[in-house]
Formats: C-alpha cells, sequence, structure tokens
C-alpha cells in the first residue's frame, strides 16, 4: 500500500474542484487515512460523496471529525464481520485457492522438518557432487544434471532428500492384486505410437500466434456453439431451437452459451445464457430455481427447456446435457495384446523450490530403469517460470542449455531400457511460448540414434499408442474450472463433474472466457484444442490432488506433481491391454489398473 501524502491528498481534491490551503485540514486528512487503512483517492471519494449528501460541506477539521464519525468509524465496524463470513462462506476463485495450497505445504514442510528421517544422507557439496544415483545411472544424468553448472548459490534440498513415503503407492485403480509393473521383455517392444493430429497444418509450422481478429473469435466461438448443438439436437430429438430473447407463451427450448452477467465469478443469481447468431445472438438472464439439479461453467454450450414469457428471463425446467464423442475403433480388426503395455506418466516441476538441482528427475530416471516401462509420457514445466532462483535470476546458464540438458540426461538415463519417450510441454516452461495450444518443443541437439525413440508432441493432444487413445495436457483445467463452476444437487464429486464437462464439451480447454495466465489462440484452438474421439485414457496433471477415475469409460488420471514445493511429489503408472470387444459387443477399457506413487 502505497504511503498517503498531503501532496497526493491536495491533487486528489484540486480534480474535484475542492480548494485546501490549510495545511492542518491535510494532515488530519492524511492521518485519517492511515488509521483507516485507505488510499487518497478513496478517501476524496468518500469525502466527495458525503459532503454531496450534506449539501455541499466545506472541508474543515470540524467537519473531518464529524465526517469520520459518521463514516469511516462506521465503515471500520462493518469490515470484520463482513471478513468473517466472507472467509466461511465464499466460494473460493483462483488465487484464495491458491493462498490454501501454499498454506496447507508450508504446513506439510514444517512437519517433514520435525519428523525424523530413517536414513540422512550426507548432503554432497556442488563442488564434488557424488551422489549414488549418478554412479548407478552410467554417471552421464547425475554429471549433466550436477548443481554448480545452474547456479553458483546452489545446493541439494536437503528436504526433498530426507523425505517420508518413497514408493508409497497413494492410489490404486483396477486389478493392481499381484499386479508385475514392468515393461514388455522386448527392448522398446516395437511400440507403435502416431499423433492425431488437427485437420489443418501442424502447430510445427511457422505462424504468428495471439495474431488474431475478435470477428475470427467470435466465428471460432459460434461454430462451437452450432456444432454442439447439432449433436444435441440429434441425441435428444429436438426439433428446433428457439430464440432466447423472444416472448412466449408456451414451455420453449434454447441452445447457447453460459456465461456471466458481469466480470465477477459466477453464481445461481448471474446465469445468463447467449445464443449463436442463428438463434438471435442474445442473451437472457435464467432463472435456475425450478432446476433440481445443475453443474455450470462459463463457456459451456447447453441446451435448456423453460419459459420465457416476457423476453427479458428463461425460467429453466429442464437442462440437457452434453453428449461425448465415441471411443476410437481401428479400421482394421486388431488382435488382442499377449502382454500388458506398462506407461509411466510424470508431471514437472521435476526440482524442489528451494535448489535447481534435478534429484526428484534422476529419481524418476532410477524408477524408468528398474521398472522398464514400454513409454514414458513426461509433461512439462521443465524449467518452472515459477521457480524462486529462476524468478530471481540467479542463474549463470541459459533457459534452454538447462532445459536440453535436462532432456539429454532423461534420454541416455534410459538408453538401457529403450523405451518410447513422449515429452509434452506446460505453459510454465520459461524457454518455450507460452500460448495455447502449444507447440511442441524442438530439440535440434538430439543424438540421431536416439531420436526416433523421442515424439515431441503439443500441448494439448491426442496420442494413439498401440491401438490405445491418450488424452494429455499439462495446462491445469482442473484448477482453473474448479474455480469458476457452479452446481446443485449433483451428487458426484466435483473433478468427475469437470472431467465429464471435458467430454461431453469435446474439448481440452472448455472454459471461455479462459483464466488470465492461458493466452488462447482461436484459430489454433479450434483445430488442435478440441478432442477428436473421446480418449481410452485422459492425464490430466493438476495442483489439486492426485486421483485415478473411471468417468463415462474414459480412465482419467491426475498423476500429481514431481515435486510440491520443497518435498517430493508422486507419479503415475498404467497397465494397458487393447481388448477385443466383449461377446455381447460392449466396449472394454483398455487400462488393466493404475496407481499413483509417491517418488
Amino acid at each position: 500500500m502505497a504511503a498517503v501524502t498531503g501532496e497526493s491528498l491536495r491533487s486528489e481534491l484540486e480534480m474535484f474542484d475542492i480548494p485546501c490551503r490549510d495545511d492542518s485540514v491535510l494532515d488530519k486528512m492524511v492521518e485519517q487515512c492511515i488509521c483507516n487503512r485507505i488510499q487518497a483517492d478513496e478517501m476524496v471519494l468518500e469525502w466527495v460523496a458525503y459532503s454531496t449528501t450534506k449539501n455541499g460541506l466545506k472541508l474543515t477539521t470540524d467537519t473531518l471529525e464529524q465526517f469520520e464519525h459518521e463514516v469511516l468509524n462506521k465503515k471500520n465496524k462493518s469490515k470484520p464481520s463482513f471478513r468473517k463470513d466472507e472467509t466461511h462462506n465464499r466460494t473460493r476463485d483462483i488465487h484464495s485457492i491458491q493462498e490454501l495450497i501454499k498454506a496447507e505445504e508450508e504446513e506439510e514442510n514444517l512437519l517433514e522438518s520435525y519428523s525424523t528421517p530413517a536414513k540422512k544422507r550426507a548432503l554432497t557439496t556442488p563442488e564434488h557432487p557424488h551422489s549414488k544415483r549418478s554412479v548407478a545411472l552410467l554417471a552421464s544424468p547425475g554429471l549433466l544434471l550436477s548443481p554448480a553448472s545452474f547456479s553458483p548459490s546452489s545446493t541439494p534440498s536437503q528436504k526433498y532428500s530426507q523425505r517420508g513415503g518413497k514408493g508409497e503407492v497413494v492410489v490404486t485403480f483396477g486389478a493392481v492384486q499381484g499386479t508385475r509393473w514392468a515393461g514388455r521383455k522386448a527392448l522398446g517392444a516395437g511400440v507403435q505410437l502416431e499423433l492425431l493430429e488437427g485437420p489443418e497444418d501442424s502447430l510445427t509450422c511457422s505462424y504468428k500466434y495471439m495474431f488474431q481478429r475478435l470477428r475470427d473469435i467470435r466465428n471460432v466461438l459460434t461454430e462451437k456453439i452450432e456444432e454442439l448443438g447439432e449433436g444435441l439436437k440429434t441425441h435428444f430429438s429436438i426439433e428446433e431451437f428457439s430464440p432466447v430473447s423472444l416472448p412466449a407463451q408456451d414451455c420453449v427450448t434454447v441452445l447457447g452459451q453460459v456465461c456471466c452477467d458481469s466480470n465477477g465469478k459466477l453464481n445461481a443469481q448471474s446465469v445468463l445464457l447467449e445464443a449463436g447468431p442463428e438463434q438471435g445472438g442474445q442473451q437472457v438472464p435464467v432463472d435456475l430455481s425450478e432446476l433440481k439439479e445443475y453443474s455450470l461453467f462459463p463457456g459451456q454450450v447447453v441446451v435448456m427447456e423453460g419459459m420465457n414469457t416476457t423476453g427479458r428471463k428463461l425460467m429453466a425446467s429442464k437442462l440437457y446435457e452434453g453428449v461425448p464423442l465415441p471411443f476410437y475403433t481401428p479400421e482394421e480388426k486388431m488382435e488382442p495384446d499377449e502382454e500388458p503395455m506398462n506407461v509411466l506418466v510424470a508431471c514437472g516441476p521435476y526440482t524442489p523450490s528451494d535448489s535447481l538441482t534435478f534429484d526428484p528427475l534422476l529419481d524418476l530416471i532410477n524408477v524408468i530403469v528398474r521398472d522398464r516401462p514400454d513409454v514414458c509420457l513426461l509433461l512439462g514445466p521443465f524449467v518452472d517460470s515459477k521457480h524462486e532462483q529462476i524468478e530471481k535470476a540467479q542463474l549463470t546458464e541459459t533457459f534452454e542449455a538447462i532445459f536440453s540438458r535436462c532432456v539429454e540426461s532423461i534420454v541416455d538415463g534410459t538408453k538401457s531400457v529403450g523405451c518410447r519417450l513422449v515429452f509434452v510441454p506446460s505453459q510454465r516452461d520459461i524457454h518455450h511460448h507460452f500460448i495455447y495450444p502449444q507447440p511442441p518443443f524442438v530439440l535440434p541437439n538430439l543424438a540421431k540414434d536416439q531420436a526416433q525413440r523421442v515424439t515431441l508432441v503439443p500441448d494439448p493432444c491426442t496420442l494413439l499408442i498401440d491401438g490405445v487413445t491418450f488424452g494429455l495436457t499439462s495446462t491445469d483445467i482442473l484448477f482453473h474450472m474448479g474455480a469458476e463452476e457452479i452446481s446443485c444437487g449433483t451428487g458426484s464429486d466435483r473433478f468427475s463433474r469437470i472431467l465429464k464437462h471435458m467430454l461431453t464439451q469435446r474439448s481440452y480447454y472448455p472454459l471461455y472466457p479462459p483464466v488470465e495466465e492461458v493466452n488462447m489462440d482461436y484459430e489454433k484452438f479450434q483445430s488442435f484444442g478440441q478432442m477428436p474421439l473421446t480418449p481410452d485414457v485422459l492425464i490430466i496433471p493438476s495442483e489439486l490432488r492426485y486421483f485415478v477415475k473411471d468417468v463415462a469409460g474414459c480412465v482419467c488420471v491426475n498423476p500429481g506433481r514431481l515435486t510440491k514445493g520443497q518435498v517430493g511429489g508422486t507419479y503415475g503408472r498404467l497397465l494397458i491391454q487393447r481388448n477385443a470387444a466383449s461377446e455381447d459387443g460392449k466396449r472394454v477399457g483398455p487400462c488393466l489398473a493404475a496407481q499413483v506413487v509417491k517418488i
């Protein structure tokens, strides 16, 4: 909060043509500002409002005392009780959730520091890094990721090395009893991996991003409403949609996009339905009081049934939920796999927040060498823009150099395993373009003999791995939508609702407008941000708690982050087996088992 001075108050008063030549009056006002914790502009606005109600009261020390007694003191009394109610009852926004997570992490870290670890590891100095891990891994990843190379003040994170519960399984899904978490015996086992691209040119081509006109954005949103509307119309056998603002005495069916009547957070009283151009392109407020259950968020395309007698408000009586796309069906009949495929999933950051040593990443490479998975899906951030030392510019190397060193370590460290490596960028990768959809990484210095193992994909993307489809995104849509969604009487948990919305809205980022930190390029989003089909497995990392859930036949996995603050986090592993359809023709999910494990 900036310091309030007599000069700043004088200039604010002059804006309203209020002369003030008496310094004692200004001193009194400064004192009131400090005592009541308000800025100069707010103080003057309060005074103008007060003096106007008192028929243009003159500004003197006496009238200021009267003003303090009648306005400022009352304002202060109302503050604490409001704050208390607010903290208990408000639906939290993104920033308040982040504050809660930070506080939780600090508490966790404090408890970690008080617990007695079973075996303390001697800390190695940056000048003589001799971690046992680096010896075990042909010495190359450890040496490449030695702390001295990144920052002169970098030492290994003590809290990370003393963490408890290493290798502890925290979430299980499917038939995990007696499961062998290992890849197929053959090196690489000839895993077929391809990207299900958008219809247009790839994101790898050169293009001007964020170079978009409002008209183009509107066209993308309009097409989304019309496309999803057609799907709903066919599925529910709806004859036609009525214009949203047309007065009608009968029950009407309308199509539109949910939005908020202001810049604030959506609530049950602020819901608007915005129609596409075919239905008049207007907005109408919606009364949800007659709906027994609903789950809505800004940007959601819905069909509602209800009465709109005046044309000014829709009394909604029925809400039609969206329909997910069909699952992947191969053109030729494929034989079921003899052996299941082991897929490892990890999401950055790969360093603790208090150190730029990649110890968690070295531990992950150890896990890969031990379990020998067939495919490793590695999601960013690899060089995290939110890292303390990066924010304070304490590095001695370029971001690109750190990233290429990090990737080289992963590629070299897993050479003996021969697994396929998939790298997904993140909005938090400081060395990369932070737009959405995000183009894949570029690795010009990758060794040719290892290049065929490495697949660089955009965020988001849909991959086909041995006939099983994987949806991947590193953007925290769960966190973003969790802060915006409103619901009533649904009976399901918030994660399941949000995941179902993603599948029914057929999009990796259905929220509109997006949160401030997501720079959406709508033209590319139309081609690369939509789901071409419902994936068999959806990988959706988040700051929120890890989970594995089956939502409408799609197995959704939040593996958590590999590090959480200064302590270790989690990674995920899945056993995938492509199945032939069962005898009655029903689809059998390819995910046999899944686990989330502490690093």
